[in-house]
């Protein structure tokens, strides 16, 4: 079940940080898309993805020098998540805290609702 929330999907500093450094050697006006995409062991998989193509509908998340887009259809299953940059002593990553997940696979990129 989706959560029914009115909160949008939300770029913690570090993140942000992380995002425009990696932009910046992207194409000049390249952006990070998130979407939400059926498969992987728990039923849904999160995808990144470089843009330079904004749509209408997308949720734009600008912050820190970086930007964020997220599509209309993957908004309803992402509203309320968060995304942050962890370092820890097995590596680094972006994580995404969703609270509409119920469960999620042992490495982070995909959930269940």
């Amino acid at each position: 079940m989706i959560t029914q929330t009115t909160e949008p999907v939300t770029v913690t500093d570090r993140a942000a940080s992380r995002i425009a450094r990696i932009m910046a050697s992207e194409p000049p006006g390249s952006m990070l898309r998130i979407s939400v995409e059926g498969g992987g062991c728990s039923g849904f998989q999160y995808k990144f993805d470089f843009t330079t193509t904004r749509n209408d509908d997308d949720l734009v998340i600008e912050k820190g020098g970086a930007t964020v887009l997220v599509d209309e259809i993957s908004l309803p299953y992402m509203a309320g998540t968060e995304l942050d940059w962890v370092e820890d002593l097995i590596g680094s990553a972006f994580k995404l805290q969703n609270p509409n997940a119920v469960a999620n696979c042992g490495c982070g990129t995909s959930f269940s609702i």
